[in-house]
């Protein structure tokens, strides 16, 4: 039997089997999963998902053709019966969970045989993975009808590194506490390495609850765990851009867009394509619709609304009553406003071609994306993406994962009709020339983040927690590793000791300015104790301004490095390491200071070879959207090739690529040449530090997250304890040099 070192797990495979007149047949998906998981180019991988069809359907032939036609596409089928099929998938996937977690609390159901088929048909899978997945293989679980499952693996496998991603939205604490299994489903989330949102409000939902419910704390996006560790990270999802691209210019697209040219003529096209599901908020767009019909009486005749609703789980009740309440509403607004050769609406309840969607995409010149909660929504990428020769405007729900990355759509409140209706009038008038720069903005963007690069970047994590970077408890500094360090310290005839000083030395502060960053007495004391030992060489690396360290450090025998060693000052005198900044400098400069005077509590700090936005007193919500369109701007503009656009802790920093602190360790270790280095430091930027110096030093991260040094500990508190007692180390050693 076949083993495999990577495993993807979903509810539905790639490959799916169904019955009909005694007789199967095997459908293959072009879905983005399918598409994600194919682009990267994985040696020895399988797929696990239910096969299809329920095993009363089946006898032992079928199940047997079933296993041949899946292994040709690595794919390992899961039978289950009806009954599992309907409680699990029906009942506590899409009766309890689905609504649940689009805030339609009141339409979930809560069945005690809903979870116990949940937790069954979870275990099912568990089995299957157990029987053909490597003892060390890498296991990604997508989805929410799989929330037991990295657990449940993880206690057949201790060896494997799972991940799971949630397609859907996780809720904030307020909805997830009404779920009765709900610390079941956390504890079940929590055997995998690295869970994956679209979006960080769904991570920071996640994390709510896992404090508020199972106590756990989540530092910079990693929780505690069992004595694990558990990345939370966010991937937003994206599309096959290029095959978009690629589809929008064949000869059937243009074909369907001609036929469509004849059907609309001079009508400007409204288009909205969704899955039949009350989270997409299609009632609420329909009444927006017949508002802009009454306030507008000029667009009479003049646009048509294209409602395609594609069919889903149509055996349910409340989605045969959705149904019912759509196809009433389009025959009143047609009835009311129609004409003999004008209906306002046109109303598929279908699934249409590829080909033909595209076509659609790529001749609508406004496109209603208005679900009441949707974990990311694609809809709005793909439209984007097939407008290569077109213009239109996206109009967009607040509720949506996409609206973080798509900001230039007209985003709506989709709970309000009006909100709709203004925006569909905007549109409708908005010039060709303000249409297309906003899709054109919002193109590059989703190009650059496709399905491929989610795919990639979650595996990276994935890697990263399998190498053990996602074990910073066994880095902590314990009492054995101090005795050594001070052994060593006290050994050695010339020391380098090499300090951070923001968030190492001294505790992050609201505010840059040097008036509220000076040293403590007690730090001061203690460098300056350092320092007058000639066996040591103490240096602060640091990214504030000289102006600011000669002020602080003024009248001690201490090397510095300002800017991340753009300034450098070895033995007394400053000499500059760069000057490959100012070109660029303003215009990166300008866009700072337009989001921070539209940003309460933002600040930019100006330095001669770098720029920072510091949003530490932002609110968190609002930070974490500026934060990231401030970036994506700062990297369209910034030259790739020699300037890096960085996020730190509460801050996005701009600076040259060939500055950095990893350079200034280097040149400190050539000048003195010490047989004892101590380096300490706390973010991203003292990363290069601590892979120049490697194991040969004793390098310590101060805080939690992702790092190269050595050891850990939690607070700068901690840190200057520590180097207190190596300078008293080291006087005690100065004095028994000077008694000899």
């Amino acid at each position: 039997m076949s083993k495999y070192a990577f495993v993807t797990v979903s509810n539905r495979l790639p490959i799916s089997a169904s019955k009909e007149n005694g007789e199967l047949t095997f459908n293959v998906s072009s879905g983005g999963l399918a598409t994600a998981m194919g682009s990267l180019a994985i040696d020895n991988a399988a797929w696990v998902g239910w096969c299809g069809v329920a095993t009363e359907d089946l006898n032992a032939k079928d199940k047997a053709m079933i296993k041949e036609e899946f292994s040709k596409h690595n794919a390992l089928p899961v039978f289950l019966s009806k009954k599992q099929i309907e409680l699990y998938y029906d009942g506590y996937s899409n009766d309890t969970l689905w609504p649940l977690f689009h805030y339609f609390q009141s339409v979930a159901k809560y069945e005690d045989e809903y979870f116990d088929a949940y937790s069954e048909v979870n275990e099912a899978f568990a089995k299957v993975i157990k029987q053909h997945a490597e003892v060390s293989a890498r296991i990604w679980i997508h989805d929410y009808h799989l929330m037991l499952l990295p657990t449940l693996v993880r206690d057949r496998m201790k060896d494997t590194t799972i991940g799971f991603f949630l397609h859907i939205p996780f809720p904030s604490f307020e909805i997830f506490r009404l779920l009765p299994e709900r610390t079941m489903i956390l504890r079940g989330l929590l055997g995998a390495d690295v869970i994956g949102f679209h979006v960080f409000d769904y991570a920071r939902h996640f994390g709510s609850s896992a404090q508020r419910l199972l106590g756990l704390k989540n530092r910079d996006g990693f929780l505690e765990y069992e004595g694990r560790i558990v990345r939370i990270g966010t991937y937003p999802i994206g599309i096959d851009y290029k095959k978009f691209v690629k589809t929008e210019n064949s000869k059937a697209v243009k074909k369907q867009r001609s036929l469509l040219a004849k059907n609309y003529k001079k009508q400007q096209l409204i288009l909205s394509i969704d899955r039949l599901d009350y989270s997409k908020g299609i009632p609420q767009r329909l009444e927006a619709f017949r508002q802009l019909l009454a306030d507008h009486p000029e667009y009479h005749g003049k646009i048509r609304l294209l409602m395609i609703a594609v069919p889903s789980r149509t055996s349910v009740e409340s989605y045969q009553r959705l149904r019912d309440v759509i196809e009433q509403t389009v025959s009143r607004i047609n009835g009311t406003y129609g004409t003999v050769d004008w209906a306002p609406i046109s109303y598929q309840f279908q699934n249409r071609p590829f080909d033909e969607i595209v076509a659609l995409y790529a001749a609508a010149d406004v496109m209603l994306v208005t679900p009441i909660r949707d974990g990311m929504n694609l809809v709005a990428k793909e439209y984007v993406a097939a407008k290569q020769h077109d213009t239109g405007v996206l109009i967009l729900s607040e509720m949506a994962g996409a609206v973080d990355e798509l900001p230039e759509a007209l985003a709506i409140n989709p709970n309000s009709s009006r909100s709709i209706a203004d925006a569909l009038h905007a549109a409708l008038s908005m010039p060709k020339r303000e249409q297309k720069k906003r899709i054109s903005s919002m193109q590059k963007r989703i190009e650059e983040f496709d399905i491929h690069t989610w795919g990639e970047r979650f595996v990276q994590d994935l890697e990263r927690a399998a190498s053990g970077e996602n074990k910073p408890l066994d880095k902590n500094l314990t009492d054995e590793h101090r005795k050594r360090l001070k052994t060593e310290f006290a050994n050695a005839k010339r020391r380098l000791i090499i300090l951070d000083y923001d968030g190492t030395l001294k505790p992050f502060l609201a505010s840059p300015s040097t008036l509220v960053g000076f040293p403590s007495l007690k730090l001061q004391w203690t460098l300056r104790r350092l320092a007058l030992d000639r066996s040591n060489t103490v240096a602060i690396v640091s990214g504030r301004v000289k102006q600011a360290l000669m002020l602080w450090f003024r009248g001690m025998r201490i090397e510095l490095a300002a800017e991340h060693g753009a300034w450098i000052r070895f033995g007394g005198k400053w000499r500059r390491t760069n000057n490959d900044f100012k070109d660029v400098k303003q215009s990166l400069l300008k866009i700072m200071k337009e989001y921070s005077s539209r940003t309460a509590g933002a600040e930019v700090e100006e330095k001669e070879y770098s720029l920072v936005w510091h949003y530490r007193s932002v609110e968190p919500e609002l930070a974490y959207r500026r934060a990231s369109k401030l970036r994506q701007e700062l990297q369209h503009i910034a030259p790739s090739e020699s300037v890096g656009v960085f996020m730190g802790d509460k801050i996005i920093e701009v600076r040259p690529l060939n500055i950095n602190k990893g350079k200034v360790v280097e040149q400190l270790i050539q000048k003195h040449n010490p047989d004892f280095i101590f380096c300490a430091g706390d973010d991203y930027t003292d990363e290069d530090m601590f892979k120049v110096l490697g194991r040969d030093a004793f390098t310590i991260k101060v805080g939690q997250g992702d790092t190269d040094a050595r050891y850990r500990l939690d607070t700068a508190a901690e840190l200057i304890d520590l180097v207190e007692e190596l300078s008293q180390k080291s006087t005690v050693a100065t004095v028994i040099k000077k008694l000899k």
